[in-house]
């Protein structure tokens, strides 16, 4: 049987996970001379916070300022990972992020997603989820999760 390998997407949230993830995937590309797809996804804007005087309405603008941003940093790290190998590309998603990593790996044929995984267990699990379990159980394609070696492991 013969793997195949030609595309292989990473998403990034910028935790120190994510970043180590995309070396992993980086590294996976260049053996496969696969492309590398870096995808963050922005939730669903939040258009009222509570603080202390309040609820805070967020303004367009205010969101097209932040999504500005988000598209700067991406860019910055993708150009980053350029430095090391040429072939990597990056996309930026509103939404769920589970469903558009699942959606972006469907929509552009992907072979491999390797992603980073915050290991919680217990209740911040429950509260939180786990965006690396919703991926490996629904995905089109085999998924690669990445601990990154500094948070330690807890048995569940």
């Amino acid at each position: 049987m013969e793997i195949k390998v030609d595309k292989v997407l990473c998403p990034i949230d910028f935790s120190d996970n994510s970043e180590y993830a995309a070396r992993y995937a980086v590294a996976f590309a260049k053996a496969h001379g696969a492309e590398l797809i870096l995808l963050h996804v922005m939730p669903p804007p939040m258009y009222a916070v509570p603080d202390y005087t309040g609820i805070h309405e967020f303004s367009p603008e205010e969101i097209r300022q932040f999504e500005e941003q988000v598209r700067k940093r991406l860019d910055d790290f993708t150009a980053g990972l350029r430095g090391e190998y040429d072939k990597v590309d990056s996309a930026l998603a509103n939404g769920v992020p589970f469903v558009e990593i699942l959606r972006t790996a469907k929509d552009r044929d992907v072979d491999l997603i390797v992603m980073g995984t915050h290991g919680r267990t217990g209740l911040p699990h429950m509260l939180i989820g786990s965006v690396a379990e919703k991926v490996v159980r629904k995905a089109p394609c085999p998924v690669l999760t990445v601990r990154h070696p500094e948070h330690e492991f807890e048995m569940p």
